[in-house]
Protein backbone atom coordinates (compact mmCIF):
# COMPACT_ATOMS: atom_id res chain seq x y z
CA UNK A 1 0.00 0.00 0.00
CA UNK A 2 1.41 3.49 -1.05
CA UNK A 3 1.70 5.90 1.98
CA UNK A 4 -0.63 9.19 1.82
CA UNK A 5 1.91 11.97 1.28
CA UNK A 6 2.17 14.40 4.28
CA UNK A 7 -0.83 16.95 4.37
CA UNK A 8 1.04 19.48 5.32
CA UNK A 9 4.00 19.09 2.86
CA UNK A 10 2.27 21.71 0.26
CA UNK A 11 2.07 24.39 2.76
CA UNK A 12 5.53 24.17 3.86
CA UNK A 13 6.40 24.43 0.20
CA UNK A 14 4.63 27.37 -0.39
CA UNK A 15 6.29 28.67 3.33
CA UNK A 16 9.79 27.65 1.36
CA UNK A 17 8.71 28.90 -2.23
CA UNK A 18 7.66 32.64 -0.80
CA UNK A 19 10.84 32.64 1.18
CA UNK A 20 12.95 32.07 -1.77
CA UNK A 21 11.04 34.69 -3.82
CA UNK A 22 11.45 37.42 -0.96
CA UNK A 23 15.34 36.20 -0.30
CA UNK A 24 15.51 36.83 -4.03
CA UNK A 25 14.09 40.40 -3.50
CA UNK A 26 16.77 40.77 -1.06
CA UNK A 27 19.48 39.94 -3.82
CA UNK A 28 18.17 41.89 -6.35
CA UNK A 29 18.21 45.18 -3.72
CA UNK A 30 21.34 44.47 -3.57
CA UNK A 31 22.62 43.81 -7.50
CA UNK A 32 20.20 47.22 -8.35
CA UNK A 33 21.78 49.51 -5.89
CA UNK A 34 25.76 48.32 -7.55
CA UNK A 35 24.20 48.57 -10.81
CA UNK A 36 21.10 50.00 -11.33
CA UNK A 37 17.62 48.43 -11.50
CA UNK A 38 17.49 48.28 -15.49
CA UNK A 39 20.73 46.42 -15.42
CA UNK A 40 20.20 43.90 -12.51
CA UNK A 41 16.45 43.22 -14.21
CA UNK A 42 17.52 42.71 -17.36
CA UNK A 43 20.47 40.07 -16.50
CA UNK A 44 18.09 38.13 -13.71
CA UNK A 45 15.81 37.55 -16.76
CA UNK A 46 18.71 36.47 -18.82
CA UNK A 47 20.11 34.11 -16.20
CA UNK A 48 16.41 32.53 -15.54
CA UNK A 49 15.87 31.86 -18.84
CA UNK A 50 18.87 30.46 -19.04
CA UNK A 51 18.06 27.98 -15.85
CA UNK A 52 14.68 26.93 -17.15
CA UNK A 53 14.74 27.25 -20.73
CA UNK A 54 16.68 23.83 -20.46
CA UNK A 55 13.94 21.86 -18.95
CA UNK A 56 11.31 23.16 -21.76
CA UNK A 57 13.58 22.36 -24.53
CA UNK A 58 14.17 18.74 -23.14
CA UNK A 59 10.81 17.52 -23.76
CA UNK A 60 10.87 18.15 -27.76
CA UNK A 61 8.07 20.62 -27.17
CA UNK A 62 6.40 21.90 -30.27
CA UNK A 63 6.17 25.45 -30.54
CA UNK A 64 3.33 27.44 -29.16
CA UNK A 65 0.70 28.10 -31.76
CA UNK A 66 -0.21 31.79 -32.54
CA UNK A 67 -3.32 32.46 -29.71
CA UNK A 68 -0.97 31.06 -26.95
CA UNK A 69 1.92 33.11 -28.35
CA UNK A 70 0.07 36.44 -28.18
CA UNK A 71 -0.70 35.45 -24.24
CA UNK A 72 3.37 34.97 -23.82
CA UNK A 73 4.29 38.14 -25.19
CA UNK A 74 1.83 40.00 -23.64
CA UNK A 75 2.83 38.90 -20.24
CA UNK A 76 6.52 39.01 -20.99
CA UNK A 77 5.48 42.98 -22.17
CA UNK A 78 3.52 43.61 -18.73
CA UNK A 79 5.92 41.28 -16.79
CA UNK A 80 9.01 43.49 -18.12
CA UNK A 81 7.39 46.52 -17.11
CA UNK A 82 6.50 45.60 -13.75
CA UNK A 83 9.57 43.72 -12.75
CA UNK A 84 11.49 47.25 -13.59
CA UNK A 85 9.22 49.14 -11.77
CA UNK A 86 9.66 47.02 -8.79
CA UNK A 87 13.39 46.72 -8.39
CA UNK A 88 13.66 49.86 -8.95
CA UNK A 89 11.25 51.09 -5.80
CA UNK A 90 13.34 48.06 -4.05
CA UNK A 91 16.46 50.85 -4.55
CA UNK A 92 14.61 53.68 -3.00
CA UNK A 93 12.09 52.02 0.15
CA UNK A 94 12.54 49.44 2.89
CA UNK A 95 12.34 46.18 1.95
CA UNK A 96 9.30 45.34 3.91
CA UNK A 97 7.48 48.07 3.10
CA UNK A 98 8.35 47.86 -0.59
CA UNK A 99 6.57 44.42 0.31
CA UNK A 100 4.06 45.55 2.39
CA UNK A 101 2.73 47.84 -0.67
CA UNK A 102 2.77 45.24 -3.46
CA UNK A 103 0.03 43.12 -1.29
CA UNK A 104 -2.12 45.72 -3.06
CA UNK A 105 -2.51 43.78 -6.32
CA UNK A 106 -4.34 40.83 -5.77
CA UNK A 107 -7.37 43.35 -4.75
CA UNK A 108 -7.05 45.80 -7.62
CA UNK A 109 -6.86 41.91 -9.82
CA UNK A 110 -10.34 41.63 -8.67
CA UNK A 111 -11.72 44.82 -10.45
CA UNK A 112 -9.56 43.80 -13.41
CA UNK A 113 -11.50 40.63 -13.69
CA UNK A 114 -14.52 41.70 -13.44
CA UNK A 115 -13.65 44.25 -16.16
CA UNK A 116 -11.70 41.75 -18.32
CA UNK A 117 -13.44 38.16 -17.69
CA UNK A 118 -16.71 39.34 -16.15
CA UNK A 119 -16.32 38.04 -12.85
CA UNK A 120 -18.68 39.29 -10.26
CA UNK A 121 -17.39 41.30 -7.51
CA UNK A 122 -19.02 40.49 -4.76
CA UNK A 123 -19.12 42.39 -1.26
CA UNK A 124 -16.33 40.93 0.55
CA UNK A 125 -13.82 42.16 -2.02
CA UNK A 126 -15.48 45.75 -1.97
CA UNK A 127 -14.57 45.71 2.05
CA UNK A 128 -11.22 44.03 1.18
CA UNK A 129 -10.18 46.68 -1.49
CA UNK A 130 -11.36 49.61 1.39
CA UNK A 131 -8.83 47.75 3.43
CA UNK A 132 -5.93 47.25 1.51
CA UNK A 133 -6.54 51.13 0.52
CA UNK A 134 -6.70 52.05 3.96
CA UNK A 135 -3.55 50.07 5.00
CA UNK A 136 -1.40 51.69 1.70
CA UNK A 137 -2.34 55.15 3.06
CA UNK A 138 -1.26 54.12 6.93
CA UNK A 139 2.24 53.27 5.50
CA UNK A 140 2.46 56.49 3.10
CA UNK A 141 1.15 58.39 5.61
CA UNK A 142 3.50 56.67 8.17
CA UNK A 143 6.46 58.11 5.67
CA UNK A 144 5.54 61.72 5.30
CA UNK A 145 4.18 61.95 9.20
CA UNK A 146 8.15 60.59 10.20
CA UNK A 147 9.36 63.01 7.82
CA UNK A 148 10.79 60.27 5.20
CA UNK A 149 8.94 61.37 2.35
CA UNK A 150 11.32 62.96 0.59
CA UNK A 151 12.27 63.17 -3.67
CA UNK A 152 13.54 59.15 -3.63
CA UNK A 153 11.04 58.07 -1.70
CA UNK A 154 7.80 59.80 -3.85
CA UNK A 155 9.48 57.88 -6.45
CA UNK A 156 10.34 54.74 -4.50
CA UNK A 157 5.99 54.68 -4.17
CA UNK A 158 4.84 55.73 -7.48
CA UNK A 159 6.99 52.81 -9.38
CA UNK A 160 5.89 50.49 -6.62
CA UNK A 161 1.94 51.58 -6.86
CA UNK A 162 2.55 51.25 -10.82
CA UNK A 163 3.97 48.09 -10.38
CA UNK A 164 1.63 46.72 -7.96
CA UNK A 165 -1.08 47.66 -11.64
CA UNK A 166 0.55 45.69 -13.57
CA UNK A 167 1.32 42.77 -11.48
CA UNK A 168 -2.79 42.85 -11.24
CA UNK A 169 -3.05 42.59 -14.75
CA UNK A 170 -0.56 40.11 -15.28
CA UNK A 171 -2.91 37.90 -12.89
CA UNK A 172 -5.15 37.86 -15.19
CA UNK A 173 -3.32 36.70 -17.80
CA UNK A 174 -1.61 34.11 -16.19
CA UNK A 175 -4.99 32.72 -15.40
CA UNK A 176 -5.32 32.83 -19.23
CA UNK A 177 -1.89 31.35 -19.72
CA UNK A 178 -3.00 28.28 -17.43
CA UNK A 179 -5.80 27.18 -19.49
CA UNK A 180 -3.65 26.50 -22.27
CA UNK A 181 -0.08 26.05 -21.62
CA UNK A 182 2.14 23.98 -19.11
CA UNK A 183 4.10 25.94 -16.29
CA UNK A 184 7.48 25.47 -17.75
CA UNK A 185 6.60 26.29 -20.91
CA UNK A 186 5.34 29.53 -19.16
CA UNK A 187 7.98 29.77 -17.22
CA UNK A 188 10.54 29.55 -20.14
CA UNK A 189 8.74 32.18 -22.64
CA UNK A 190 8.02 34.42 -19.53
CA UNK A 191 11.80 35.20 -18.98
CA UNK A 192 13.05 35.30 -22.42
CA UNK A 193 10.40 37.61 -23.74
CA UNK A 194 10.71 39.69 -20.74
CA UNK A 195 14.65 40.02 -21.02
CA UNK A 196 14.36 40.48 -24.66
CA UNK A 197 11.74 43.74 -24.47
CA UNK A 198 14.09 45.30 -21.53
CA UNK A 199 17.27 44.53 -23.98
CA UNK A 200 15.61 46.98 -26.31
CA UNK A 201 16.49 50.00 -23.75
CA UNK A 202 20.30 48.94 -23.45
CA UNK A 203 21.35 51.33 -25.13
CA UNK A 204 20.02 54.09 -22.94
CA UNK A 205 20.46 52.73 -19.83
CA UNK A 206 22.61 49.65 -20.02
CA UNK A 207 25.79 49.56 -17.18
CA UNK A 208 28.78 47.29 -17.33
CA UNK A 209 27.74 44.72 -14.45
CA UNK A 210 30.88 45.02 -11.70
CA UNK A 211 32.12 42.00 -10.62
CA UNK A 212 30.00 42.41 -6.91
CA UNK A 213 26.84 42.63 -8.56
CA UNK A 214 27.21 38.91 -10.21
CA UNK A 215 27.11 36.79 -7.40
CA UNK A 216 23.85 38.21 -6.29
CA UNK A 217 22.68 38.25 -9.40
CA UNK A 218 23.54 34.54 -9.93
CA UNK A 219 21.68 33.66 -6.62
CA UNK A 220 18.42 35.81 -7.59
CA UNK A 221 18.20 34.19 -10.47
CA UNK A 222 18.61 31.06 -9.06
CA UNK A 223 16.23 31.72 -6.20
CA UNK A 224 13.37 32.89 -8.72
CA UNK A 225 13.49 29.53 -10.10
CA UNK A 226 13.10 27.80 -7.06
CA UNK A 227 10.68 29.78 -5.84
CA UNK A 228 8.09 29.08 -8.67
CA UNK A 229 8.61 25.72 -8.44
CA UNK A 230 8.04 25.20 -4.44
CA UNK A 231 4.84 27.28 -5.43
CA UNK A 232 3.47 25.39 -8.45
CA UNK A 233 4.37 22.01 -7.08
CA UNK A 234 2.28 23.54 -3.83
CA UNK A 235 -0.68 24.85 -5.67
CA UNK A 236 -0.92 21.36 -7.69
CA UNK A 237 -1.81 19.55 -4.60
CA UNK A 238 -3.54 22.24 -2.36
CA UNK A 239 -6.04 24.57 -2.94
CA UNK A 240 -5.54 28.29 -3.21
CA UNK A 241 -7.81 29.73 -0.86
CA UNK A 242 -6.18 27.64 1.36
CA UNK A 243 -2.44 28.35 0.16
CA UNK A 244 -3.00 32.36 -0.52
CA UNK A 245 -2.27 33.20 3.16
CA UNK A 246 0.83 32.29 3.31
CA UNK A 247 1.64 34.36 0.60
CA UNK A 248 1.48 37.05 3.28
CA UNK A 249 5.07 35.60 5.11
CA UNK A 250 6.19 37.48 2.24
CA UNK A 251 6.51 40.51 4.84
CA UNK A 252 7.76 38.29 7.47
CA UNK A 253 10.68 37.22 5.52
CA UNK A 254 11.07 40.96 3.87
CA UNK A 255 11.67 42.38 7.25
CA UNK A 256 14.18 39.78 8.23
CA UNK A 257 16.00 40.00 4.95
CA UNK A 258 15.97 43.84 5.04
CA UNK A 259 17.14 43.94 8.63
CA UNK A 260 19.82 41.25 7.89
CA UNK A 261 21.36 42.79 4.71
CA UNK A 262 20.76 46.42 5.05
CA UNK A 263 19.98 46.71 8.50
CA UNK A 264 16.53 48.06 7.57
CA UNK A 265 13.93 49.00 10.81
CA UNK A 266 9.89 47.87 10.61
CA UNK A 267 8.09 51.06 11.71
CA UNK A 268 4.81 51.18 13.63
CA UNK A 269 2.80 52.53 10.30
CA UNK A 270 3.73 49.89 8.16
CA UNK A 271 3.09 47.06 10.35
CA UNK A 272 -0.52 48.55 10.81
CA UNK A 273 -0.81 49.71 6.82
CA UNK A 274 0.33 45.78 6.16
CA UNK A 275 -2.37 44.45 9.04
CA UNK A 276 -5.02 45.89 7.35
CA UNK A 277 -3.77 45.00 3.45
CA UNK A 278 -3.48 41.19 4.85
CA UNK A 279 -6.52 41.54 6.40
CA UNK A 280 -8.19 42.94 3.16
CA UNK A 281 -6.98 39.80 1.10
CA UNK A 282 -7.78 37.42 3.77
CA UNK A 283 -11.21 38.36 3.21
CA UNK A 284 -10.91 38.07 -0.25
CA UNK A 285 -10.11 34.37 0.12
CA UNK A 286 -13.08 33.75 2.42
CA UNK A 287 -15.31 31.50 0.05
CA UNK A 288 -19.15 31.32 0.61
CA UNK A 289 -22.15 31.11 -1.93
CA UNK A 290 -21.69 34.59 -3.10
CA UNK A 291 -17.98 34.17 -3.88
CA UNK A 292 -18.25 31.16 -6.25
CA UNK A 293 -17.16 33.29 -9.31
CA UNK A 294 -14.43 34.76 -7.65
CA UNK A 295 -10.62 33.65 -8.47
CA UNK A 296 -8.68 31.56 -5.46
Amino acid sequence: MQPRPNPLLPFAAAFAGVGFLSLMDAFMKEAALLIGAYTATVLRAGIGAAIIAPFWLARGPAWPSRAVMKLHLTRGVVSALMALSFFFALTRLPLAEAIALSFVAPLLALYLARVLLGETIARNAVIASILGFAGTLVIVGGRIGAGGFDRDAGLGLAAMLFSAVLYAYNFIVIRRQSQVAGPVEIATFHSGIGGAVLLTFAPFAWVTPSAPALLPLVAAGALTVAGSMAIAWAYAREEAQALVPIEYSGFVWASAFGWLFFREAVTLPTLAGTALIIAGCWLVTRRDAATQNLPA
